[in-house]
């Protein structure tokens, strides 16, 4: 009798799950039996039908010569846009010249001391070294070019972001307003934040900002309202009790008890704000990223990579500092005193610099990479492209990855009937989720044929599905060998921590060393970009498995596989789902880039659109984009993860 009441629990809810996914495929297939006929008898072609599309390009263009026309004369734009945009330009300059001012010595030491009093001092060493290295690889004044406009937007990221969350979390209503918006944000490819701010501001720092601000604020917004809504409640009844305000709560409980939340926001907000700082370099921002996008559209790899390097070594420094400022203690914190000294600090160094005359970087200590990468790709070129003997060359394997992979996916998604793609859509979406999510996938769908661009969105469909695939594949194998082996882990954190740190640019230098230009270079750096977070969430998903469960298998007699493929699997499948739905996510966000190093498709638009200035095909471009993300977002994300949000 004990056997059969254990027993029942754990069948009932799988009955039901089956039952429920049963009955939604019967449903689909209902609906499917009276529409398809009716909509392949109206319109016959498998693709999407012309009578179905709209042609955004008379108005848009219409639109885009007259912002064209009136920037210079509108009120709209001199007294609102205007005064932004002169605000941002003269904020950008202003940090410049502050950080030229202060040398090359000042900012280095600014830069280790804040270092040392949040973290200890081998970070300041760190952070030392990697000022050190940007100004040994002859790229101090574009890395200052970065750093001021990353403070600037920063800033403003801060304070957009903790105003929309002081509204989300302290008000319901708001919450449920803004989670919607802020979901279709973080889905959104950083590349489409740049079309509607070109459209506005036109190319140049002001656009550059105000996108980095757009694309960085959400996380800020996001981690302020959980805690703001997470305060411990016992804490708030007794502040009450005391007489106080709702202004005085805020300031002296919500936010004191929100301070890991607040830090946490303010180290995503930054390491995607340089992710996006570097990007619009296309539209005109100076810096670092403008030096590996001219690079990159020279092919020259030694020039991208010398740019590439203080890239990496920024983010890094960034992200550990900010780090390591949310994970110390109360007890932990630098006093007053330590700022004080260590700003008195910085000021001797850089008072000393500018009385020897050394703000700038000595030429002579500078040391060109450039040449001899470039050198060693055209060895690679000569020597590993093709000819290798048994496993082929490099040129070989992307050869291979396009003729075998990309091409039959993408002929096979363009060979299928439009009606058959919304449908495969809707049910994948249902059965992952709620009908609520399979009608925003369906119309998200739909909205890319109505656009106009159905074909080239799924040729980038197709490269997503491939990268995808290949990403999950590795990932997965590589977090069950972390998950088993703490050696294993201890070996790839570092690993992971460099490459989640880098920014979405930088992972096409290597590419296109390796693999020259195509769509299968774009299809590998979505690889090496989406596989750090499908490797963390999979081996912590693993890792938190009941080990009563593992323990209870074990005395069963199973073997390792059998307990992986039986007992870990199935019990970590909200986090597998997690990592599938963020490498889906990840993966789009790189093959849009990948336009750059001839990805095609819905990238080369958005690429073309921004070049050319040909905003219709760019905006169109990055509408699409919005909605395959959305689509795939919603398709791939679990139902765990969507009733915990809310939404």
């Amino acid at each position: 009798m004990a056997t059969v009441t254990a027993s029942t629990p754990r069948a009932l809810p799988t009955g039901l799950l089956k039952h429920r996914a049963v009955h939604k495929i019967l449903l689909i297939a209902l609906a499917a039996a009276v529409l398809v006929p009716l909509a392949n008898a109206r319109w016959a072609s498998g693709s999407w039908p012309t009578a179905l599309t709209v042609d955004l390009t008379k108005p848009l263009g219409s639109t885009s010569d007259w912002i064209i026309d009136n920037r210079d004369s509108h009120p709209l734009f001199l007294y609102f846009f205007g005064y932004i945009s002169n605000a941002v330009v003269i904020s950008v300059r202003a940090v410049y010249l502050v950080l030229l001012g202060a040398g090359w010595a000042g900012v280095t030491a600014l830069g280790a001391l804040v270092a040392w009093r949040v973290a200890g001092v081998r970070l300041a060493l760190g952070t030392a070294a990697a000022f050190l290295a940007c100004g040994v690889l002859g790229m101090w004044v574009p890395t200052m070019q970065t750093l001021a406009l990353m403070v600037v937007a920063v800033l403003a990221s801060v304070v957009v972001g903790v105003l929309l969350g002081l509204a989300a979390g302290l008000s319901r209503r708001m919450d449920k307003i803004l989670r919607p918006v802020l979901d279709t944000m973080q889905v959104m490819p950083a590349y489409a934040y740049l079309l509607p701010v070109v459209l506005v501001f036109g190319m140049g720092v002001p656009a550059a900002v105000l996108a980095t601000v757009v694309y960085a604020a959400p996380p800020m917004a996001r981690l302020t309202a959980l805690g703001l809504q997470g305060a411990d409640k016992e804490v708030l009844e007794a502040v009450e009790s005391l007489g106080t305000t709702a202004r005085q709560r805020l300031l002296t409980a919500r936010i004191p008890l929100a301070r890991k939340e607040l830090l946490l926001g303010l180290n995503q907000t930054i390491m995607m704000a340089l992710s996006m700082a570097v990007i619009a370099s296309v539209i005109g921002a100076a810096g670092l990223g403008d030096r590996v996008y001219q690079a990159l559209a020279s092919v020259d790899v030694g020039a991208a990579l010398a740019a590439g390097i203080p890239i990496v070594l920024l983010a890094v420094v960034l992200d550990r500092v900010t780090g390591a400022a949310g994970a110390a203690d109360d007890t932990e914190r630098p006093g007053r005193a330590g700022w004080a000294y260590a700003l008195a600090g910085t000021v001797v160094v850089a008072v000393a610099g500018r009385l020897l005359g050394r703000l700038d970087w000595p030429d002579a200590w500078t040391l060109n990479i450039a040449e001899p990468v470039n050198r060693a790709v055209d060895w690679m070129t000569d020597h590993l492209y093709s000819g290798v003997p048994v496993v082929g060359g490099t040129a070989d394997w992307a050869g291979h990855f396009t003729t075998w992979v990309l091409d039959p996916v993408r002929d096979g998604l363009q060979g299928l009937p439009w009606w058959s793609v919304l449908l495969i859509v809707a049910t994948l979406a249902w059965l992952i989720g709620t009908w609520r999510t399979a009608l925003t996938a369906v119309l998200a769908m739909a909205a890319i044929g109505v656009l106009g661009v159905w074909t080239p969105a799924l040729d980038t469909l197709s490269q997503v599905l491939a990268a995808v695939a290949v990403t999950l594949v590795l990932g997965f194998a590589t977090a069950v060998a972390a998950a088993r082996s703490d050696r294993v882990e201890r070996l790839l954190r570092p690993v992971l921590d460099v490459f989640q740190t880098m920014p979405q640019f930088v992972y096409l230098i290597p590419v296109v060393a390796l693999f020259g230009v195509g769509r299968a270079p774009a299809a590998a750096a979505a690889v090496v970009y989406a596989l750090p977070a499908v490797v963390r969430i999979t081996t912590q998903g693993l890792r938190q498995v009941d080990p009563a469960a593992m323990e209870s298998s074990h005395s069963l007699g199973a073997t390792s596989w059998q307990q992986l493929r039986q007992v870990q699997l199935p019990l970590a499948r909200p986090a597998l789902l997690l990592a599938v739905n963020q490498g889906v996510v990840l993966v789009l966000a790189v093959v849009v880039i990948g336009g750059l190093v001839g990805g095609g498709a819905l990238g080369y638009d958005t690429v073309f659109g921004l070049a050319q200035g040909d905003l219709a095909t760019g905006l169109v471009a990055g509408a699409a984009i919005v909605c395959l993300g959305l689509m795939l977002d919603r398709v791939t994300q679990p139902t765990e993860r969507r009733t915990g949000k809310g939404a």
